[in-house]
């Protein structure tokens, strides 16, 4: 079977490390001319809403220690998941969906998302896109 030129991310994490991380990979996917589709979940859902953007500026536990310098850092040289991910959709083929079943427990409707949000799909969706794609990840 031939893998799809595409990259699934599952994003359940809403700390600003691994949305950093996304909005990272998925610009050198969108830049090297594969599609991108990320699928949220949770945290990582919660992050998109348009009442936590910009309010989010918790790290990993892993990191916390560091969260300071990295934060400091991070806005010395103007690194910004959000502006990130939004300059990989201008040049590429990148789509973000929210889990339906998650939005729901959060009683979450898609107006409820940054513009950057595409739609709201079901796990279903998800596994469709996901199932042949060369890249999969869970962060």
């Amino acid at each position: 079977m031939r893998m799809a030129n595409r990259m699934s991310i599952l994003l359940f994490s809403g700390t600003r490390d691994k949305l950093t991380s996304v909005a990272t990979l998925s610009t050198g996917a969108v830049a090297m001319g594969m599609e991108v589709d990320i699928f949220l979940a949770y945290w990582g859902m919660n992050a998109f809403r348009k009442s936590m953007i910009g309010t989010n500026n918790r790290f990993d536990k892993d990191f916390e220690d560091m969260s300071g310098t990295l934060a400091k850092n991070m806005q010395a040289k103007n690194i910004n998941w959000l502006e990130n991910l939004r300059k990989a959709k201008a040049n590429g083929n990148l789509k973000i969906h929210v889990c339906s079943t998650v939005a729901d427990l959060f009683e979450a409707k898609k107006e409820d998302f940054d513009p950057i949000v595409d739609d709201v799909i079901g796990i279903g969706g998800y596994i469709e896109q996901a199932k042949d794609a060369a890249i999969t990840l869970y962060i």
